[in-house]
């Protein structure tokens, strides 16, 4: 892991394997992934699927993060919690205002945009590529215990000594000036 990765300073986890259908690692967001101020953005949640996790996963979560946004914090696009075990994919647009697509008992918890739903890539123009990990963490609790209105970094604080693995993809997305 090199100083660019936000996991590298984190608890080493077992890996996992995720994969999807509107997502290829490494490559752009697809334009439905943006934000809807983008044009062709949509803030549409990308499918997710799942596989491999660790013995003894009890619930995932899963969160979206820019950690390249100008705001010496990053920015956190979506976070869900208490994804029973039993779940190993979610549809693409499972994060709009409602989370239609969640399973029961999972929730969104409000991105740094202050919704609780997916909000999609939009950095700044000019500003260079940005690189937005997805990763689905598998965990040793069937709830994580925050309340629903916590941001994405008390859930990552609140997980890090729940996490039994991570699942991450990457997509890039960048906007010229």
């Amino acid at each position: 892991m090199s100083a660019n990765d936000p996991f590298a300073r984190l608890p080493k986890a077992a890996s996992f394997t995720a994969t999807s259908t509107t997502v290829t690692d490494g490559a752009p967001w697809a334009p439905e992934q943006f934000s809807s101020g983008v044009p062709g953005g949509k803030d549409l949640s990308p499918q997710l699927s799942w596989s491999g996790a660790p013995e003894g996963t009890k619930s995932y979560a899963i969160t979206v993060y820019d950690p390249d946004a100008p705001t010496g914090s990053g920015f956190w696009h979506w976070a869900v919690a208490d994804i029973p075990a039993t779940v190993t994919e979610l549809p693409e647009g499972a994060g709009d205002d409602t989370g239609s697509g969640l399973p029961e008992g999972a929730f969104q918890l409000p991105n740094d945009a202050r919704a609780a739903r997916f909000i999609g890539a939009a950095p700044p123009a000019g500003h260079g590529l940005h690189r937005y990990f997805i990763v689905v963490h598998a965990l040793d609790v069937e709830t994580i215990g925050v309340p629903a209105d916590a941001t994405p970094a008390v859930l990552g604080f609140t997980m890090a000594g729940h996490i039994l693995g991570r699942a991450v993809l990457t997509a890039t997305a960048e906007t010229s000036a």
